[in-house]
């Protein structure tokens, strides 16, 4: 590290879980984050603030007027621009020693490869189809996956590494096997979302990928973290891997 760079992470070279040598497994680290909405902006910002080597952001949408009130690494100024141009101008002047690609969108024509050129993926979409995509070109490519999820006051938050414990650690469809039916589905566009709400589960989604590239504390695979904002509360359930699931029960066959 140059002199600049042990300045620069000063705080975490102090923490005996990380030290020097943590905090060079995490510049050479590659992760991708797919949406730069309210969850993909405290994700991108810590992971950016935290020296993450090589940030990848997908995201197809512009910055709207309605983004700003959770979307916290947008100004004013960005309405109508490419949210990916902007994540990528935010994190250089944040830290320019991150490296940023950009990806209109991750879709099953592409997903394989895109996600095959990371150590990790993260996502906070807010459609079923595309964490479809995501967890089964993770599974295939023996990547970890870390999701997050809010609506109005509430959020979730896991890790889904399966082929780690096939047969015993789940993946994201083993918790959603089937797409549920629109009117079931909570939609921050249609219900509304606090956008502190976003804070919390993306500022923990953060937490958890740091956790999985230095390899210390405990993983949240297997486990699904809730959290309910107006009663301020947390709550952790056992999460299983479904033995009939479509995408990696053929792991442990």
């Amino acid at each position: 590290m140059t002199p600049e760079q042990r300045e620069r992470y000063a705080r975490h070279i102090l923490l005996r879980e990380v030290g020097g040598q943590g905090q060079q497994k995490l510049m050479d680290a590659r992760v991708l984050v797919v949406g730069a909405g309210g969850l993909g902006s405290p994700i991108l910002q810590y992971l950016a603030a935290a020296g993450v080597g090589m940030l990848g952001i997908s995201d197809d949408d512009d910055v709207s007027l309605s983004n700003l009130q959770r979307q916290v690494m947008f100004q004013t100024d960005d309405v109508g621009r490419s949210k990916t141009d902007r994540a990528a101008a935010f994190i250089e002047r944040l830290n320019p020693d991150v490296a940023v690609n950009t990806h209109p969108r991750v879709d099953e024509g592409n997903a394989d490869e895109t996600v095959s050129n990371y150590d990790l993926v993260v996502e906070g979409v807010d459609n079923f189809a595309a964490r479809y995509v995501v967890n089964h070109a993770c599974i295939a490519r023996k990547i970890p996956l870390v999701s997050a999820a809010v609506g109005r006051f509430e959020g979730q938050l896991s890790t889904y590494k399966p082929f780690e414990q096939p047969g015993v650690l789940p993946c994201y469809r083993c918790l959603v096997p089937e797409e549920p039916p629109r009117d079931q589905q909570v939609n921050c566009a249609e219900e509304g979302v606090l956008g502190a709400v976003t804070g919390v589960l993306g500022t923990l989604a953060a937490m958890e990928v740091l956790k999985e590239l230095l390899g210390v504390g405990e993983s949240l695979a297997g486990r699904l973290l809730l959290y309910d904002g107006v009663g301020g509360t947390f709550r952790t359930i056992r999460l299983p891997a479904d033995p009939a699931c479509a995408d990696c029960s053929k792991l442990s066959g």
